[in-house]
């Protein structure tokens, strides 16, 4: 395996890579909240985030209407809470969040950091703009 993405033996065949070390604290010069990691590989059909969310701190009630995503808590603890009432979050939780749900996360006392991994979203495009479509704008 390898780290690197230009030394392909045998040409542009992808090889798996190690990306980030989630048992390794975060570094202490680095963010306390938000996301600590984030995959970015070129030709990737998945996002990924490793995310620290500080004690006391929350991710408001949503909904993700298009993706299902898989949260794994690494650290720490929190809560989750969905429209059937709150579900505990210690470290090690794997959780499914699927497409169309409303959702919110709360830290507990020692923060809590997790990954979450879904399908990749595809980029926006700039297109011209149909003459005839837009006539009524």
């Amino acid at each position: 395996m390898t780290s690197e993405g230009s030394d392909t033996p045998g040409g542009d065949v992808p090889l798996p890579r190690i990306l980030y070390d989630t048992a390794a604290p975060a570094a202490p010069d680095g963010p306390s909240a938000g996301a600590l990691w984030r995959l970015a590989e070129p030709g990737r059909q998945l996002d990924a985030n490793v995310v620290r969310l500080p004690p006391g701190h929350r991710v408001d009630t949503h909904r993700e209407p298009d993706l299902d995503v898989l949260l794994h808590v690494l650290e720490g603890a929190g809560t989750l809470t969905g429209a059937d009432g709150p579900h505990p979050l210690p470290a090690g939780t794997l959780t499914w969040l699927p497409h169309g749900s409303t959702r919110s996360l709360a830290a507990g006392p020692e923060g809590m950091t997790y990954l979450t991994v879904h399908r990749r979203r595809p980029g926006m495009r700039i297109r011209r703009r149909d003459r005839a479509a837009g006539a009524g704008d």
